[in-house]
Order: structure tokens, then sequence, then C-alpha cells
């Protein structure tokens, strides 16, 4: 069974940083062999893809977030990163990871979410 688990979210004020974590496992799911992707919900908004990364390291961001954010991997952990920076308050939301394989269009597997709050 595949778990996506996200970590490291927070509070933290307009301007800072934070770096979210999501750890996967399962029998024989890699990260490497999926596209990996973060989304995101604020309350009463629908859920967003904010950036994502192709099993071959192509990477793509919401217009929203470009310059600001980057998603990383790390295959030998099996773990995900979003690293955020320059923060605003239209950046709070739960940021949810998630995988795809390459062949489909609809996304396979979904953490439970983690709560990112930027105060200002």
């Amino acid at each position: 069974q595949v778990q996506l688990v996200e970590s490291g979210g927070g509070l933290v004020q307009a301007g800072g940083s934070l770096r979210v974590s999501c750890a996967a496992s399962g029998r024989t799911f890699s990260i490497s062999n999926f596209r990996m992707g973060w989304y995101r919900q604020a309350p009463g908004k629908q859920r967003e893809l904010v950036a994502s990364i192709t099993s071959g390291g192509i990477t793509d961001y919401a217009d929203s977030v470009k310059g600001r954010f980057t998603i990383s991997r790390d295959n030998a952990k099996n773990t995900l990163y979003l690293q955020m920076n320059s923060l605003k308050p239209e950046d709070t939301a739960v940021y949810y990871c998630a995988a795809r394989a390459m062949y489909r269009t609809t996304w396979d597997y979904w953490g439970q979410g983690t709560q990112v709050t930027v105060s200002s």
C-alpha cells in the first residue's frame, strides 16, 4: 500500500520561508518512477496544482509561485520537497503531495496534507 506523508507545515510571517516534505512508502513504490506534485487548497477555494516534477526532473509551476517556490526530490530517501520563499498571506492553505503514473492523466495517490499559514 502506497503512503504519502507530508510534514513541515506551520506558521510563518510574510516574507519568510518554509520547506514542506512528503515521505513516500510502499513495497515497490519509488517516486523516481512517478510524476510528483504539490497541490494546495485554501478555505473556500478549489484545490490547485502548485508545482510538479516528472520522473526525468522537468519541473513546472503555477504562475502565482514561479520564482518563489522550488520543487525537488531525493530519490534515495523517496522524499519530495517544496521549498517556499518570500511567502505571502495568500499562500496560506493545506498543502498536499500527490503521485501520478507517467502514462495517466489523473493523480493516483494523495497525502493527508499539511497546513501552511502565512501571517501578514
